[in-house]
């Protein structure tokens, strides 16, 4: 028995001596597969997904429950955190409704814009025509040829919801209303506001538009609450100075006025100390903007900070001006009292699940990957920011140098579920490399193909003892 084991330890070890010599005398062959190497290129996407927790507890459920959400007196209403655009409340608010006056955001948009880039200025003078002369409404009594600066309709327009200064901006703008409307409508479609479409810059409905100025379709402008929040959104998101505007109390458009154009905002802060309007006067309230026609109701996009945290709540079809406020109250209130802005992610990190990605040809073999930016969600005060589940998703099982850093490599999803609530929220970001890989010279390509090459070899005879 012992003298067959000897035997097998002997052929082994002669089958291993063998190898080694072949080895040895082929030692030049990993420089002609590498070059071979070279001139591959996998087309194919590799997709790797994994879950993880970011604490212990990887359920992902939280254990606050959802507060009763208030009830309010309006057809339709929404309440977002615009820098997540989470929805915290929401009631038909996917319903295309007339917004009124609400309409007039869009114009201030795109006329802000146009300041913003350089194609207006605020002292820039503008020629009212005919049309905004026989604007009805909400006005401040424009005459065919007057003129005026753009920052004095624009404030007309914010502050007053002077349909006769909007009518005169948006003709300045685009040569007429109906020019200016179809840039109002291609803004609504690159914003992605689905319900959106205007037939004018004001609001107002078809039949109390000038003769002479209608559109061709007799489609009425709509715009659903969402759509309304997504757009003020979009107005302090790209213009954070819209403040400057909207929380003018009162504004003397002529000096020779009687009266000053008084802001339709009962909730600006300001109006604390005014004996009409200080029951509404809302702390941190800093817009937006008012609507009413028959049609409508009343409107109200509204907008307040607390704690650097902002939100935008959306009401319409109120049954009178007082409530549209009161229910915007509510509405904020109950976000601001049962919630707030938590970090469950942060920028350049690493995720367990995916540290690095394989580099081919570079002078490093690997990368690290991080994420390319925070991820914020807007919780239920109380409740366990480290519940979040995360799932990667890469796009390449490897990368071929020279990479660049900041290059993207796939995404990452990060979700929490919230007891109660039947969609989990989520956002998704890039995972990017955390530096950039040179392409490594011929020698240490040459190498490194040599040393795999006998690892590889020595792992096989290792096998076989």
């Amino acid at each position: 028995m012992k003298r067959k084991l000897s035997k097998r330890r002997k052929l082994k070890k002669a089958i291993a001596s063998l190898m080694l010599l072949q080895m040895l005398c082929l030692s030049v062959a990993p420089a002609a597969v590498m070059g071979a190497g070279a001139t591959t290129n996998k087309s194919a996407t590799t997709t790797t997904t994994a879950n993880t927790a970011a604490a212990p507890a990887a359920s992902g459920v939280a254990q606050a429950v959802m507060p009763a959400a208030p009830e309010l007196a309006v057809n339709s209403a929404i309440l977002l955190e615009p820098t997540t655009g989470q929805i915290l409340y929401s009631m038909n608010s996917d319903e295309a409704l007339p917004p009124a006056s609400m309409t007039k955001m869009m114009t201030e948009y795109i006329v802000a814009d146009m300041v913003k880039k350089g194609k207006l200025g605020w002292d820039t003078k503008v020629t009212v025509k005919e049309n905004a002369e026989k604007q009805i409404g909400s006005r401040v009594f424009l005459a065919e040829g007057e003129q005026y600066t753009v920052k004095e309709l624009y404030i007309a327009m914010a502050v007053g919801s002077a349909n006769d200064a909007t009518v005169a901006l948006a003709e300045f703008v685009a040569g007429s209303e109906q020019n200016f409307v179809k840039m109002m409508n291609d803004e609504a479609k690159r914003m992605g506001l689905p319900t959106a479409y205007f037939a004018n810059s004001t609001g107002l409905s078809i039949a109390d538009m000038p003769q002479g100025y209608l559109p061709e379709s007799n489609k009425e402008t709509v715009m659903s609450a969402m759509d309304a929040a997504i757009l003020a959104k979009y107005i302090v998101e790209d213009h954070p100075d819209f403040s400057q505007f909207t929380t003018i109390q009162s504004y003397k458009f002529r000096q020779r006025d009687k009266d000053p154009i008084v802001n339709y905002n009962w909730m600006l802060p300001a109006n604390a100390s005014i004996t009409n309007f200080k029951k509404f006067a809302y702390p941190g309230l800093d817009g937006m903007k008012t609507g009413h026609t028959s049609a409508a109701g009343q409107c109200f996009t509204g907008t307040a900070v607390r704690n650097g945290v902002r939100l935008i709540s959306v009401v319409m079809g109120a049954d009178t001006e007082a409530h549209r406020f009161t229910e915007t109250a509510k509405l904020l209130d109950y976000g601001f009292n049962n919630f707030e802005l938590k970090k469950v992610g942060q920028a350049k990190s690493k995720l367990t699940q995916a540290e690095t990605i394989k580099v081919k040809k570079g002078k490093q073999t690997s990368v690290s990957i991080v994420t390319d930016q925070d991820v914020n969600f807007v919780l239920l005060k109380g409740a366990d920011a480290n519940n979040v589940s995360i799932k990667v998703n890469l796009t390449n099982e490897e990368l071929t140098a020279p990479v660049k850093s900041g290059a993207k490599v796939g995404t990452a999803t990060y979700s929490y579920k919230v007891q109660g609530s039947s969609q989990p929220i989520e956002k998704t970001v890039n995972l990017v490399t955390a530096q950039e890989v040179e392409k490594a010279g011929w020698f240490k390509l040459l190498m490194r193909a040599i040393g795999d090459f006998f690892r590889d070899l020595f792992n096989s005879i290792k096998n076989l003892f």
